[in-house]
């Protein structure tokens, strides 16, 4: 029991962390193009780059 408290208060830790570095960087969390979509063909829909995409040229 007493690593399962240990592992989960690491891990809560690394979790508060990388919020705290979000919020410092003033930065948006914004997913990426491709993964799911690209693979039912829906990709870069909603992204904010979607003309940079080479792979939308090649298309």
């Amino acid at each position: 029991m007493k690593d399962f408290l240990i592992t989960f208060a690491l891990i809560g830790l690394s979790f508060i962390g990388m919020a705290i570095g979000v919020i410092l960087s003033n930065r948006e969390v914004k997913g990426s193009c491709g993964g799911l979509g690209q693979i039912m063909g829906e990709d870069c829909d909603f992204c904010e780059s979607k003309d940079e995409c080479p792979d939308l040229k090649q298309a």
